[in-house]
């Protein structure tokens, strides 16, 4: 198998492997008084400790959560039902901004607030994918407004969006701001003490730990949030239930690892995807770029092939053991084109013939040479069937 879909999920670290096996037998509660409880809390703060090095922030300000979905849902349920210390209630709405290129865990938890008495601003983006940080500032209404969240890095077409300006105008109104940082974290330097974000959304999947691990950053003095799922007192009160400390462990080894590879791995990762770009557009005629040309993700590559289906391509590349996307593995379900590729005003037929590429730390450039040459034979014979010319 030639795994091209890192976007979707990631295979597990070795040496995040290694630590779950070692953490097998350590069964004990962490908020258990006796040495078994003791010994699992050191091992889920020592964890905190390693993914707040990477961050540059405190480790008070890390909640372990299930996801990052679960992450985005605490932050847009929470926080964006206030403005300027004033909770909304029927007597009057309060207002949230946000893309029309977010990750679907977004977009549908705005869906649902928006039915609960709050606005929703969905901020359009440029041909490339990119949001104006004046037209958030647009959006903008003085004293209603109660949360701006923007996606930092698009799964889709890895556009990465403006997030220090965006930040800088939430800053000078006085509001909450929240990224998305899902796909951005580790493929991009994120420095907390210089990004001034409030709320940070990550996933442990997409960083070669498992899935159903993630974790919310909340600065210090930023307004508390309501909990999502209520219980017990831990993750500092804002998350109850007994942690999942096997994925807990395991997120704060990849934390360990991503610290020590991740500087060369984004040279390497850019070059292999630079080179399946160069080669697909100098061997198969009539395709397209979907997305910015520089301000994107270094393994993510998004292109539309004309006259054929973006599914036709997928499912043959499969029987050829080549694993790609043709978009959101979250919207793998539906039969529309991809709502990211059609906000970039790209005609559906042409935003249905997508196949997203995404590199990660086990790829070669024996696999891009192979990638490459199936993709153009693929290509090739779908369109000899197509009744498009």
């Amino acid at each position: 198998m030639i795994y091209l879909d890192y976007n979707a999920t990631t295979p597990l670290h070795p040496k995040v492997k290694e630590k779950i096996i070692d953490f097998l037998n350590d069964y004990g509660n962490p908020s258990s008084a006796h040495e078994t409880g003791r010994k699992v809390k050191f091992m889920v703060e020592d964890a905190r400790e390693s993914v707040a090095s990477f961050l540059n922030c405190r480790p008070d300000e890390i909640i372990f959560t299930a996801s990052g979905s679960e992450a985005n849902n605490t932050v847009i349920k929470s926080v964006g039902r206030c403005a300027n210390s004033l909770c909304y209630s029927s007597a009057g709405k309060s207002h949230i901004i946000s893309t029309v290129v977010e990750h679907p865990s977004v977009l549908n938890t705005l869906k649902c607030v928006e039915n609960q008495n709050i606005d929703v601003t969905y901020v359009k983006v440029d041909a490339f994918g990119r949001v104006s940080a004046s037209d958030v500032e647009k959006a903008i209404r003085p004293g209603v407004t109660s949360l701006i969240s923007t996606m930092y890095a698009n799964n889709e077409i890895g556009v990465i969006q403006p997030i220090e300006e965006i930040s800088a105008i939430a800053q000078k109104y006085d509001i909450p701001f929240h990224t998305d940082a899902v796909q951005a974290i580790g493929k991009v330097p994120i420095d907390l003490k210089k990004l001034n974000v409030d709320y940070m959304s990550i996933s442990g999947h997409k960083i070669y730990a498992p899935k159903g691990i993630g974790v919310l950053y909340k600065k210090k003095g930023t307004k508390a949030l309501c909990p999502l799922i209520n219980g017990g007192h831990q993750e500092f009160s804002f998350r109850a239930g007994t942690e999942n400390t096997i994925g807990i462990v395991a997120i704060g080894e990849a934390f360990k690892q991503l610290k020590i590879e991740m500087d060369e791995e984004i040279i390497r990762i850019k070059k292999l995807r630079d080179k399946l770009e160069a080669g697909l557009f100098k061997t198969i005629p009539n395709i397209k770029l979907n997305g910015h040309p520089t301000e994107r993700l270094p393994g993510t590559l998004n292109i539309s092939f004309k006259n054929i289906e973006g599914e036709s391509i997928l499912l043959r590349l499969d029987l050829f053991g080549i694993a790609v996307s043709t978009g959101s593995a979250c919207s793998s379900g539906s039969l529309e084109p991809s709502y990211v590729v059609s906000s970039l005003g790209v005609e559906p037929e042409i935003a249905h013939s997508s196949i997203r590429f995404s590199l990660g730390r086990e790829n070669t450039e024996e696999e891009i040479d192979q990638t490459i040459e199936k993709v153009g034979e693929v290509v090739s014979f779908l369109r000899t069937m197509s009744p498009i010319k």
